[in-house]
């Protein structure tokens, strides 16, 4: 695998969503990339969205210009096996559909050297489940992203049953080297951990909406200016800390713990059916009644740039 001091090239299989913006994010770190999708105008798709991420990446830093994307460094292949050919890295953003993943996995191998990691972005699926079949499964490790990938640190790496250890080494280093913040998961399970966390906050919020506790609107400020300002900054675990004065974690565990374990036992359960889907779609359009969607996002982008400088700038945060 290529050191970031002289980059290489990155196959990014699968150009959608996650997969343009960390085709974007690698250009932006000095790589060539090599693509493929099958999907029709997928190239034309792709390099619309790395122009249009540019603009973040260059106030971001980290070697993206303030001119142009470098679309000269972007190549664009009929299959994911041309595409991996000669390639450093293999970052894989298929379908979150086992026989698929295992599909594009096969095709890759068809292309990718023996020793080029492939670390797929899947969002849920396990890597011993995926790595079945593959010719060399000691090289398929996780690397899973948070969305959008050009501007979001956080990479989840773990191994599979058939991981090589020291591959999921490799890929602790390679994300680390190129300005990304990847935690090891020492285990597998559905969702991974960061999906995890964010999944039993969806299962609470939508049993607050559904049963008339609060609405939308007001639980999204709960969390964006409560627990969700002090989160970003510390975590869970150092908030908690911080929240137990001298004591730290445990003084407050001690105080609250049963307080927090009888919350705990009232929290709802997810809705069975898929009524509430309307409720909180109309929820989420009352919260927006007035505002534009794009100028939101661009906003959320630019604050993000800002709160990401500010920790930077801050070695004591972890």
């Amino acid at each position: 695998m290529t050191s970031t001091t002289t980059p290489g090239t990155v196959a990014v299989i699968g150009a959608g969503t996650i997969g343009a913006s960390w085709a974007a994010y690698y250009l932006s770190r000095g790589f060539r990339v090599a693509a493929s999708d099958p999907a029709e105008g997928a190239e034309g798709r792709l390099r619309a969205h790395v122009d249009a991420f540019w603009p973040t990446l260059a106030a971001l830093g980290g070697g993206a210009g303030e001119g142009g994307a470098p679309q000269d460094r972007l190549t664009f292949a009929p299959t994911a096996a041309e595409a991996a050919r000669g390639a450093d890295v293999v970052q894989e953003n298929g379908p979150e559909r086992l026989e698929l993943k295992r599909a594009i996995l096969a095709e890759i191998e068809e292309g990718a050297g023996a020793e080029v990691l492939i670390a797929s972005s899947s969002s849920g699926l396990l890597v011993s489940e995926a790595q079945r079949g593959m010719r060399h499964p000691e090289r398929l490790v996780l690397g899973h992203p948070f969305n959008p990938p050009h501007l979001i640190p956080l990479v989840e790496v773990l191994g599979g049953a058939q991981t090589a250890p020291e591959n999921v080494d490799r890929a602790l280093a390679f994300y680390t080297g190129i300005g990304k913040k990847p935690i090891r998961i020492n285990r597998e399970v559905p969702g991974h951990v960061a999906n995890r966390l964010q999944d039993a906050l969806w299962r609470e919020m939508f049993h607050l909406v559904s049963t008339g506790v609060a609405s939308v609107a007001d639980i999204d400020t709960a969390v964006a200016y409560g627990p969700g300002l002090r989160w970003a900054l510390l975590g869970p675990f150092l908030t908690m800390h911080a929240g137990g004065g001298d004591g730290g974690i445990t003084h407050f565990l001690e105080h609250l713990g049963p307080s927090m374990r009888e919350w705990a036992a009232d929290l709802g359960a997810y809705p069975e059916t898929d009524e509430y889907i309307a409720t909180m779609a109309e929820g989420v359009a009352a919260e927006l009644e007035g505002r534009d969607w794009d100028a939101v996002l661009a906003e959320r982008d630019r604050l993000l740039l800002g709160l990401l400088a500010a920790k930077a700038r801050a070695p004591q945060i972890p």
